[in-house]
């Protein structure tokens, strides 16, 4: 690849909280004036004793408080995640995370539909409500399941386009080629290539939830990993963990700046800045000075 030339991901970087946000307004906009039309035509055609703006409002109400609680289920995501190898496990905690977003959709809505009602001299009734709730729960636990799968979805897309790192396993016949505890190379897949990329190139890793991101050349490579699990199997005469998210390759270390509240700032020699931890600050110190 040439590194002058910028990857499809890397140019979709400056647009891609832009997009994030854009795609949810659109999708929730979309699905307000769409159900108010069909609602509205509804009442008329069933000759309901409703005004014009009723519909509206409710469509509206249910499809603000939505778009208000996708960062929660992008963080409720993010923090447990659910992939085609852990559904099983995840599944009952999301029907949980359906129940709770439901619930406090339901809230905002209704609060919202009454403070309207109100301001026009009339009763927003939901009653009764636990019948009401389970009626608009049959709805919202679809509802959730979209919302989860679009953001899966999507973090998968971005991932294929970044590239996803992989330790390489055990081959189906013969001897593998390295050891597997304490391997020398990750297999890196993009866009329906692979190649490998030698563990002592890997400049620093970062914890992102259930992912560590190798970052090698001013790439990263998610790698489904736990930061302590990774750590265990990389060289420790090479790498070393210098804040409970990040390990650095000593190679890479220009210096080592101190701060009042006893952490510090690791610098690297390409300019990148990672944070210290106080916990891990003395053991690098002395790593560097044993390479030295």
């Amino acid at each position: 690849m040439n590194p002058a030339a910028p990857t499809a991901y890397e140019r979709f970087q400056p647009w891609r909280r832009s997009f994030e946000v854009g795609f949810w307004v659109a999708q929730y906009l979309v699905s307000a004036i769409g159900n108010s039309i069909t609602v509205g035509m509804d009442v008329r055609r069933l000759h309901l004793q409703f005004a014009a703006w009723q519909p509206a409002v409710w469509e509206a109400s249910s499809s603000v408080v939505a778009l208000a609680l996708v960062p929660a289920v992008v963080w409720f995501t993010r923090r447990w995640p659910l992939h085609l190898d852990n559904w099983r496990r995840m599944l009952p905690l999301h029907l949980f995370g359906s129940l709770v977003w439901s619930a406090l959709h339901v809230a905002g809505m209704v609060a919202i539909r009454k403070a309207i009602y109100a301001g026009q001299g009339l009763h927003y009734d939901f009653s009764p409500w636990w019948w009401e709730f389970g009626y608009e729960y049959l709805k919202d636990v679809r509802s959730y399941a979209g919302i989860v799968l679009a953001i899966e979805g999507y973090r998968l897309l971005l991932r294929r386009l970044q590239g996803e790192a992989s330790l390489l396993g055990v081959p189906d016949e013969g001897p593998p080629m390295e050891a597997v505890e304490r391997p020398e190379r990750f297999l890196v897949r993009k866009l329906g290539r692979e190649f490998l990329v030698a563990a002592n190139d890997v400049e620093w890793l970062q914890a992102a939830g259930n992912y560590v991101n190798l970052r090698v050349r001013g790439h990263d490579y998610p790698l489904r990993s736990t930061i302590a699990g990774i750590e265990g199997k990389l060289d420790p005469a090479r790498f070393v963990r210098i804040h409970r998210s990040y390990i650095v390759n000593l190679d890479q270390v220009a210096s080592i700046e101190p701060l009042d509240t006893g952490d510090a700032r690791v610098h690297l020699k390409d300019g990148t800045s990672l944070p210290g931890s106080r916990t891990y600050r003395g053991g690098l110190r002395e790593r560097i000075g044993e390479g030295a």
